[in-house]
This record gives structure tokens, sequence and C-alpha cells, in this order.
């Protein structure tokens, strides 16, 4: 298979040119090609969402994602979300509550928690289980997570 050439995108606020095959998916371009491990992988299937990262924004199965479509588009991966001075809030009340267990599904919660609370900087138990409803872990069962995620709320009002 050959390369289409050059694949531009912003990754994690910074400019990127790299080449994909046409058949790479994004989850192997983050971790193999660009060395960000913290995308994780799950079942390649879509169905627990540790590979999520945000596309423009949205919350994105990256195993279910071809990276050519992300030419021109902004991704986010769970070392995105993490500003300079530390943790986001959202990852320290993951910390905070207990809600990380072994910690493999923890990006993707993470993720999708940061992209819920952005949109939506005060939800209800019932908005953040519905918004983690992609998510699977085998762990924590969820109340710690969505504690978690509920005390960010409130530690970002």
């Amino acid at each position: 298979m050959s390369s289409l050439g050059p694949l531009r995108f912003q990754l994690n606020g910074h400019p990127v040119e790299i080449p994909a095959e046409p058949a790479r998916i994004l989850l192997d371009l983050v971790r193999d090609d660009l060395h960000l491990t913290g995308t994780k992988r799950g079942c390649d299937l879509g169905t627990c969402g540790c590979c999520t990262v945000l596309v423009d924004g949205r919350p994105t199965l990256s195993c279910l994602t071809l990276a050519r479509l992300v030419e021109g588009r902004s991704v986010t991966t769970i070392e995105g979300v993490s500003p300079p001075q530390g943790l986001s809030p959202v990852q320290r009340a993951f910390v905070n509550h207990g809600a990380t267990q072994c910690g493999f599904c923890t990006p993707g919660f993470v993720v999708t928690a940061t992209a819920l609370l952005r949109d939506h900087p005060h939800p209800s138990r019932e908005e953040i289980e519905r918004a983690i409803s992609g998510n699977l872990c085998r762990c924590t069962g969820y109340i710690k997570i969505v504690d978690a995620i509920e005390a960010a709320s409130k530690e970002t009002a």
C-alpha cells in the first residue's frame, strides 16, 4: 500500500505533518508513529472507549477513525488535556476520588469528561452517566468515576 503523502493536523495544540498510509487508523498513528501512548488500545471494536481522543473538541474513538480523516483538524489526546502546571481539574478529581484503579480506561474517561464539562459545565449525575456511557471500566464500577466528574464540575464553577 502506498502513502498518500503527508497528513497535516494539529495534535495537542501543535502542528503535525507525518506520512500515513490510507488505511492507517488514528489510534496506531498516535501511539506507534507519534509515540503518545496515553491513548489505550482496548477492544478495537469501538465498544470500550479506552482509545477516546478529541477531534475538533468532540470525543472520538480513535480505533474506528482513519487517520486521514483528521487532515486539517485538531486532535487532543490525554497528553494534551493536562495543563503545563500539572493536572487538569478532571484528572485531579479522578485521583482524589479513587476513580483510577488500574488506570487503563482512565484516559478515555478523562478525555470524555473534559469535553462534557467544557460543553456543559454543571451536568447532573444522569447527564454524566449518559456522557460516559461509551466508556467501560472493569475495576471501579462507575460510582467513583461519576463522583469525580461531578466534583470536577464544582471545581471549575
